[in-house]
C-alpha cells in the first residue's frame, strides 16, 4: 500500500489505498516510514514527493475502525498504531531532504501529519482540508498541538473545536498550504520534475524545486471564504473556555456574521463537550511546547481517552453504526469539570521512561 518509484533523483511515494481514501494502517504506516529512510540515506536521491492515490483524497487519516475493532477486542493494535504513527509524524518535521505534499484531495488527520512538516505542501482544485476529530469525541492528534495553535489569531482553535472543512483557498490563508495548483499544474509536476535539471550544489536543490513549483502554481489564488469571518472568529474563538465561546457566538448580532455564528454553533454543539473542553485546552498547552513534546503529550491523552470513552462511543456511532446519535459522556458543556479536562492530561507513564522519551534523537539516516 506503500508505492516508491524513483526518477530523476526524486522518490515518487504514493498512499495506495484509494478505496478507503488512503487512509492509514498501521502496516502503511511501518512501510512508509521505512520508505522514507531509506530515500533520506540514499545519497542518489535529492528530494521525495509524497501523494495519495486515485482522484479524491491524500490521506483521509488513520484506519478508525481498526482501532476501534482493535479497542474491542483487547489487542494492541489500537495503543501500538499511535505510537508508531508520532514518530513518522516527527520525522516529518525534520526530514533531512525537500519533500513536497501534493495534497490535491482530502486530506484529514493522520494525513495532515504526514503533510504538515513540509514547506511545499501543494494544494489542488480537489483539496478538502479538516481536522475532524472532536466530532468522534477524539482530539486533534499527529502534532496538531504544534501546528495549529501556531497558525495566526484564533483560526487554530476554530478549525479544532469546530472541525470545519476548508479548501484550498483557505489552506493557504491560515498557513496550511504553501502553493496553489490549478488542475493542469497538478498535471504537469511529475513532468516538470523529470526535467529538472538539479544545481550543483545539493543546497541549492530546494530553492531548485521552489522555482518549479512557484512556475506551476497560480499567483493570485482564489479569495479565502474565511477571510470574511476573521474578525468574527478572532473574536469569539479568543475566549478562555467553551461555554464563554457559545456565549460570545450566541450573542453575535452583526448581520455579516449572524447566519456564521448560527451554524458554528449548531456544529459545535453536536461535538463531544468533554473533547470540545480538552481541545482547547490542549492547544493553550501546546503553543509553548516543541512538536516533541505536544506529541509525547498527546499520545498520553490518546491512552486516557480511551478510558473516557467519548472516542470509542463516537466511533461507534459515526462510523461503525452510522446512527449519527451518540451518547456523549457527559451530554452537556455545562457538565464538564475541570477535573475530567485534566485527566486527560494526566501522564500515564508518570515516574517510568515515556515511550517517546527519545523523540529528538530520530533521524531519518544515521
Amino acid at each position: 500500500m506503500i508505492l516508491c518509484e524513483v526518477r530523476n533523483r526524486i522518490g515518487f511515494i504514493t498512499l495506495n489505498r484509494p478505496a478507503a481514501l488512503n487512509a492509514l494502517s498501521l502496516g502503511m504506516i511501518k512501510d512508509l516510514r521505512s520508505t522514507l529512510e531509506q530515500l533520506a540515506c540514499d545519497s542518489n536521491i535529492n528530494a521525495v514527493l509524497i501523494r495519495g492515490a486515485g482522484e479524491k483524497a491524500f490521506c483521509a487519516g488513520g484506519d478508525i475502525r481498526a482501532i476501534y475493532e482493535s479497542y474491542q477486542n483487547a489487542d494492541a493494535l489500537h495503543r501500538e498504531f499511535f505510537l508508531t504513527e508520532y514518530p513518522l509524524d516527527y520525522l516529518m518535521h525534520s526530514y533531512p531532504k525537500p519533500y513536497i505534499a501534493l495534497i490535491d484531495g482530502i486530506i484529514m488527520g493522520g494525513g495532515m501529519g504526514i503533510a504538515q512538516g513540509s514547506r511545499m505542501r501543494l494544494a489542488g482544485e480537489r483539496t478538502r482540508m479538516a481536522m475532524p476529530e472532536v466530532a468522534i469525541g477524539f482530539f486533534p492528534d499527529v502534532g496538531a498541538s504544534y501546528f495549529l495553535s501556531r497558525l495566526e489569531g484564533s483560526l487554530g482553535a476554530y478549525l479544532a473545536l469546530t472541525g470545519v472543512q476548508i479548501r484550498a483557498a483557505d489552506a493557504l490563508y491560515v498557513g496550511l498550504a504553501d502553493a496553489y495548483l490549478p488542475r493542469a499544474g497538478v498535471d504537469a509536476l511529475d513532468p516538470e520534475l523529470n526535467a529538472l535539471v538539479w544545481p550543483d550544489s545539493r543546497s541549492a536543490d530546494r530553492a531548485a524545486i521552489a522555482s518549479l513549483i512557484q512556475k506551476l502554481a497560480v499567483r493570485d489564488p482564489p479569495v479565502a471564504p474565511l477571510a470574511q469571518f476573521r474578525p468574527a472568529i478572532d473574536e469569539h474563538f479568543a475566549a478562555s473556555s467553551i461555554p464563554m465561546i457559545l456565549m460570545s457566538l450566541e450573542a453575535e448580532g452583526r448581520p455579516q456574521f449572524l447566519e456564521w455564528a448560527r451554524s458554528t454553533l449548531d456544529l459545535i454543539n453536536t461535538r463531544s463537550p468533554t473533547m470540545l473542553a480538552v481541545t482547547l485546552e490542549q492547544l493553550k498547552r501546546g503553543k509553548s511546547m516543541t512538536l516533541a513534546q505536544c506529541l509525547r503529550m498527546e499520545l498520553g491523552m490518546v491512552r486516557q481517552s480511551f478510558m473516557q470513552g467519548d472516542f470509542i462511543e463516537g466511533v461507534r456511532a459515526m462510523i461503525i453504526d452510522k446512527d449519527n446519535a451518540p451518547e456523549w459522556h457527559p451530554q452537556h458543556i455545562e457538565e464538564v469539570t475541570q477535573e475530567q479536562v485534566e485527566e486527560i492530561f494526566t501522564d500515564p507513564w508518570a515516574g517510568a521512561t515515556h515511550p517517546l522519551a527519545t523523540l529528538e534523537g530520530i533521524r531519518a539516516c544515521n
